[in-house]
């Protein structure tokens, strides 16, 4: 089953007995799940000594998956990162073998070039082993030259919901990973239990199942929900 997991570990309220009642907030929500993604790499970097803390904080099967700075994504638009590449990199260092797939997510605006793509591409893959993600905005993307390009550096598509490029009927193998915002609602609406179901087959078995629709709290009950049907 693909590990089900959360943008940020936030609990609500409403479902707070569902989670071990002592410790940090991290430690509570690992009570419960195999995985998180870290959104606020995107925003800010954090010191070493918070990824190592957050690392000892959870059991060792538990995963992080790590959102790329937005000075890369967005800021140089993939341009002349090698420099903010590796020291994202030494920041996240201290998570080891707990580190996930690393998430690119960019910008609407940011169109496919094969050449700018493929310089930024060869900088990664030259700097980290491991899984990579792309979630893609701009149409331009559904080419498949763009295709190409990802499967040559072995960075897998991201299914997004709602999905602006590559809908989940252009998927020919199962999405290793999947990140739900809300629809209609995009970071607060709430899934029915069939969508759940629906993208809890869709998902590969090795996979990540994200849930992103967390402004209104609803991350965390959808997340629960699909972890009752396993």
């Amino acid at each position: 089953m693909p590990i089900i997991a959360t943008a940020a570990w936030s609990i609500p309220k409403k479902v707070a007995d569902r989670f071990a009642q002592k410790g940090s907030g991290l430690t509570r929500y690992a009570s419960v799940f195999d995985g998180v993604e870290i959104n606020s790499t995107f925003y800010r970097r954090h010191k070493t000594s918070t990824f190592a803390r957050w690392a000892e904080s959870v059991p060792d099967s538990f995963r992080f998956a790590v959102k790329i700075p937005k000075e890369i994504s967005h800021s140089r638009a993939m341009k002349d990162i090698a420099e903010p590449f590796e020291t994202f990199l030494e920041d996240i260092a201290p998570l080891g073998e707990k580190r996930g797939p690393l998430l690119c997510q960019l910008p609407p605006s940011l169109a496919f070039e094969a050449d700018v793509l493929e310089t930024a591409f060869k900088t990664i893959r030259n700097a980290v082993d491991g899984a990579i993600v792309i979630e893609v905005r701009h149409k331009s993307w559904a080419s498949a030259e763009a295709l190409d390009l990802l499967k040559r550096y072995a960075i897998d598509r991201v299914l997004a919901d709602p999905a602006p490029v590559w809908p989940a009927k252009e998927f020919n193998t199962p999405p290793k990973y999947v990140r739900l915002h809300g629809k209609p609602k995009i970071y607060y609406s709430s899934y029915t239990d069939e969508e759940i179901r629906s993208f809890s087959k869709r998902s590969a078995p090795d996979g990540w199942c994200v849930f992103d629709n967390t402004a209104s709290g609803a991350a965390i009950e959808n997340a629960l929900t699909m972890l009752d049907m396993r």
